[in-house]
C-alpha cells in the first residue's frame, strides 16, 4: 500500500528549474547532487547507501513500488507524467526520476594491491564512460580510476548507461600522472593498450593489476606511457584483411576485462 503521507503535488518552477540545471557539470559539482531515472537506476539507488534527496514519481511507479524503502528520499512528490516530462532528460521519460548525493571517496593506494582497477585516460564520450562503468561491475571491478579530462561519470547520460553500475561502482577524478609513481612503488602492474604492444591472449597477466584505457582517438597519453610495465593490443583476425582502425574504448575494454578474468580465475 502507499503510504498515505504522500500526497499529490504539482511542481514548482523552482524545482523544475532546480532538477534541470542539474544537466551542466558546475551545477552537479556545486550542489554535489545528480540526477538519475527510470525503472531500473532509481530503485537500486533508493537500496544503495547513497543518499537520494528528492523523488518524483507517477502514482503508478510509487503504487507499484510501495515496498521500497520510499521514505529514505528527504522529499517526495507524486506528479502527472505530463509533469515529470518537464524534469527528465530523456526523449521518453519513464514514470520516476530522483535526485541523489554524488559519492566521494578517498583514494588509498595500497588498497589498489591485491584487485583488478580500471584507470581511464581523457574517455571523453559519456555514453563509452557510462559502458565502461557497466562493463566494470559485470566484471566486479571496484574501482575506477579517471582522468580529470575524462567525462564527468554523473553526467545524466552516463548515468542512465551505467543501468545501476554507478550505485557500485567507485568512480574517482585524480591526476595520473601524480598517483602512477606510487602505484608503481607499490609494486602493482600497470597494463595499457596500445597498438604496438603485444598480443593479449600470448601475454602473461595478473590476478591484480591496473588496466588503462586511453582517449577514445589519441590512445594514452604519452606522457603515461613511461609508467606501464606492459602493453597490450586486441588482435585482429584475419590478419590479411582490410578492417577499422580501432576498436570502440567500450568494446576494448570489455574484451581485456574478460581476458584478465578468464586467465587469472578471479
Amino acid at each position: 500500500m502507499l503510504d498515505k503521507s504522500l500526497s499529490k503535488n504539482m511542481l514548482s518552477k523552482n524545482k523544475i528549474k532546480f532538477v534541470k540545471s542539474l544537466e551542466l557539470k558546475k551545477n552537479r559539482t556545486e550542489t554535489g547532487l545528480f540526477v538519475a531515472e527510470g525503472e531500473k537506476i532509481v530503485p537500486e539507488l533508493l537500496l544503495s547507501s547513497l543518499d537520494v534527496t528528492y523523488l518524483a514519481a507517477t502514482s503508478i511507479w510509487m503504487e507499484q513500488n510501495a515496498h521500497l524503502p520510499l521514505t529514505r528520499c528527504a522529499e517526495t512528490d507524486i506528479v502527472s507524467y505530463d509533469e515529470l516530462k518537464k524534469i527528465s532528460f530523456l526523449k521518453t521519460p519513464q514514470q520516476v526520476v530522483c535526485v541523489a548525493k554524488i559519492p566521494t571517496y578517498p583514494l588509498r593506494v595500497s588498497e589498489l594491491t591485491n584487485k583488478l582497477s580500471l584507470f581511464l585516460d581523457t574517455v571523453q564520450d559519456p555514453g563509452n564512460l557510462g559502458t565502461i562503468l557497466r562493463i566494470a561491475d559485470w566484471f566486479g571491478i571496484e574501482d575506477v580510476i579517471c582522468s580529470h579530462e575524462t567525462a564527468d561519470a554523473f553526467n545524466p547520460k552516463v548515468v542512465q548507461s551505467t543501468m545501476g553500475a554507478i550505485t557500485r561502482v567507485k568512480v574517482y577524478y585524480e591526476n595520473l600522472e601524480e598517483i602512477l609513481p606510487e602505484i608503481k612503488n607499490c609494486g602493482i602492474p600497470i597494463y595499457g593498450t596500445t597498438l604496438n604492444g603485444e598480443n593479449i591472449y600470448a601475454s602473461e597477466l595478473t590476478s591484480n593489476g591496473i588496466i588503462m584505457m586511453g582517449n577514445e582517438s589519441k590512445g594514452i597519453n604519452s606522457e603515461l606511457m613511461p609508467y606501464l610495465n606492459q602493453q597490450l593490443f586486441i588482435p585482429f583476425f584475419p590478419e590479411d584483411q582490410k578492417r577499422s582502425e580501432s576498436l570502440n574504448v567500450g568494446v576494448a575494454t570489455a574484451i581485456v576485462c574478460s581476458e584478465f578474468r578468464r586467465r587469472t580465475g578471479h
